[in-house]
């Protein structure tokens, strides 16, 4: 029994045949750049609809992805809503399993542009990890840069995060979580206030108290990560103390030894005068 994304893209297909935009689906698959036998198999209920599959769908014949993912809303998307939807890339290995892809520190700022370009995307590190949470949904990694998130998130550190789809925003985002936050012109890692509901804007807040919190309307918004997990490095030993930390040592140690010179002092007099009355 195939999935039910599977059976609503079946629905789909049979949409566009009703409607003759496709006069076949030969023609259908062939449009989308994938084997018949493979489209046939899936039409016949023998395998499940790929990831990429899908993406391709989306693009060539606008058929909506919320419909597909949760059964709400048309079967395909209006002009308008197409014109402001933004295509997710993903990458898949050998077996159509998703792989995390990596955004390094200088890929950011080309990435607000690019990341609805397969090759753009394609091209960037990809990797996985064993744990099952991040076999689920779609994820990427991004660098941290900057010392905005510290001491939290510090410049060097990777973080994974999971992608939150653009009709979950308005209930999805939740008030003092970090989310890395993709604009028109930047890559944004931030806590966050939601205000869509109210104002269409969020709130953005940095952990470092240095910078001050800014509004970020939602025009301005193209993708959502939720933050998942850190990936920093690991010092093997302790850091020796060095400057400013050895002198304050050096102060404790100081006054550490007045205290026991002052006890000794005590304890010697207690004895002197224990004797005396004798």
């Amino acid at each position: 029994m195939n999935s039910i994304v599977t059976q609503r893209f079946i629905k789909c297909h049979d949409k566009l045949r009703e409607d003759n935009r496709v006069r076949s689906s030969r023609q259908f698959a062939l449009s989308l750049d994938y084997l018949p036998q493979s489209l046939s198999e899936i039409l016949r209920g023998r395998r499940d609809v790929t990831i990429e599959l899908l993406r391709k769908a989306v693009e060539h014949y606008k058929i909506n992805p919320v419909y597909i993912f949760t059964g709400e809303g048309p079967m395909f998307m209006t002009e308008k809503s197409h014109s402001d939807f933004r295509v997710l890339t993903i990458v898949t290995n050998l077996e159509d399993e998703q792989r995390i892809v990596h955004v390094p520190a200088p890929a950011h700022p080309g990435y607000a542009s690019e990341a609805n370009n397969p090759s753009f995307v394609q091209n960037l590190p990809h990797f996985s990890l064993p744990d099952y949470k991040y076999k689920v949904g779609t994820h990427r990694s991004f660098d941290v840069t900057g010392d905005s998130m510290s001491p939290s998130l510090l410049e060097g550190d990777k973080i994974v995060c999971s992608f939150l789809e653009p009709t979950l925003w308005e209930n999805g985002i939740k008030d003092n979580y970090v989310y890395v936050l993709v604009t028109k012109a930047d890559i944004l890692i931030r806590r966050v206030k939601n205000e869509l509901k109210e104002k269409k804007q969020l709130i953005l807040f940095s952990d470092n108290t240095y910078y001050e919190s800014v509004e970020l309307p939602l025009s301005d918004l193209l993708e959502v990560w939720y933050v998942k997990t850190k990936i920093g490095p690991f010092l093997p030993a302790r850091p020796q103390p060095t400057g400013s930390n050895l002198q304050q040592n050096l102060h404790q140690m100081r006054e550490t030894l007045q205290q026991q010179h002052q006890l000794i002092r005590s304890l010697q007099e207690s004895i002197e005068k224990m004797l005396e009355s004798r």
